[in-house]
């Protein structure tokens, strides 16, 4: 059974750093892609970043620039992580980490992040 975990959300004020982890466990053979979603009160929930098997990489025209979305795994940690600078009120939200893995989806169990002005 695969799940992903999540980590690395807080309160932050505007201007400043986060970084969010997402490892991924059980039997894993490979992860056909991996994305980065946010959900703001009220609103839907929309992609931020994305990148595929091959490290390609996409990201949300509001976050190109402040936001990288990154992977690692090496000695089999399949985690993807987010980092997130220059950080906005507007990037308030939960954020959620979702993974294609074997060509199944699955999502984190999301992580808050508060950016205080």
């Amino acid at each position: 059974q695969v799940q992903l975990v999540e980590s690395g959300g807080g309160l932050v004020q505007a201007g400043g750093s986060l970084r969010l982890s997402c490892a991924a466990s059980g039997s894993i053979v490979s992860i056909n892609r991996m994305e980065w979603y946010r959900q703001a009160p009220g609103n839907e929930r929309e992609r931020v970043a994305v990148m595929d098997s091959a490290g390609g990489t996409n990201y949300r025209d509001s976050v190109k620039g402040r936001f990288t979305i990154s992977r690692d795994n090496a000695n089999a940690k399949n985690t993807v992580y987010l980092q997130m600078t220059s950080l906005k009120p507007e990037d308030t939200a939960v954020y959620y980490c979702k993974m294609v893995i074997h060509y199944v989806v699955y999502w984190g169990q999301g992580t808050q992040v508060t950016v205080s002005s």
